[in-house]
This record gives structure tokens, sequence and C-alpha cells, in this order.
């Protein structure tokens, strides 16, 4: 699924865009890919959330059933959704290269955000087999917080 979502969005970027990439409406478009994966990554982040709150007892009776609901709801998607969130950081960071690479802020967090994402699902596969020590945990918390600075900043 993530496959195909990057290979249609490398077809349509040409496609829709044939006179230039360096244009407000093409700006646009590959900023949406982000919002979508920023909306994939909020619900990633929400199991983490969620086991956080169910370990240090914070909620009480009917909050915390609907809590242990939740968080095996964001157990469940938590991989699929964040491959797919992935394949639209692929997308947005091929349209920003695209667009023309800038030495700004926005950039450049961008860049270290991608840079941190990239052995996060490496870590999840060792995190699977039980062979990781916190490393999906230490570089997924260190991506939430650059994908956050680049994304509200």
């Amino acid at each position: 699924m993530a496959f195909l979502i990057i290979l249609f969005g490398c077809w349509y970027y040409p496609y829709a865009f044939s006179q230039s990439f360096d244009t407000r409406a093409f700006k646009g478009f590959f900023k949406e890919y982000g919002s979508y994966a920023r909306l994939a990554f909020f619900f990633v982040l929400a199991h983490y959330v969620l086991m956080v709150i169910l370990r240090r007892n914070i909620l009480k009776n009917f909050g915390k059933q609907l809590a242990i609901k939740l968080s095996r709801i964001a157990r469940q998607w938590h991989t699929p959704v964040a491959i797919i969130a992935i394949a639209l950081v692929v997308l947005h960071v091929i349209g920003a290269f695209l667009y023309g690479f800038r030495w700004d802020f926005h950039y450049i967090s961008g860049l270290l955000a991608l840079l941190v994402l990239l052995p996060t699902p490496i870590s999840g596969l060792l995190r699977y087999r039980k062979l990781d020590r916190k490393w999906h945990w230490i570089s997924g918390i260190s991506f939430a917080v650059l994908f956050l600075i680049h994304a509200y900043l």
C-alpha cells in the first residue's frame, strides 16, 4: 500500500505540474502530503501517550476502560498507519526537493526530522523481535520532538 502511494505520488507530480515545480500551487500540494502525514503520526503517537497514561494509573473506572480500548486499537493500527505515514513523508520530501531546497529553518528542521525517522522503522522491527534496547522508543520520541518543531514553528 505504501509503495503504491509513493508510486502514484511520484507519477502525479510531473503529470499535474508539467509546467514548473516552482509555483505556489505545487508548494501547497506537497505541503498537503505533510499535513496528511502529520495526522497519521498523531495517531501513531497516541499509542505511546495511552501507554504512559495506563502505566501511571492516571485514570479511574470508565476513563481507564476507555483508555484500554483505545490503546488496543492504537496498538493494532500503530504499524500500518506508521508505514502509510512514512510513505506520505517520502512524497512530502520529494516534493520539497522538487520545489527547491533552501537553507532555512523549515527545510533544515524537516531534514533533521527525516534523518531521525529513518532508523525508527528498523528499530521497530528489532523491537518486534525483542532485540532492541529501547531504540524504537528513543528514536520515536526524538522524531516526535523534531517533527513538532518542523510542523509548528
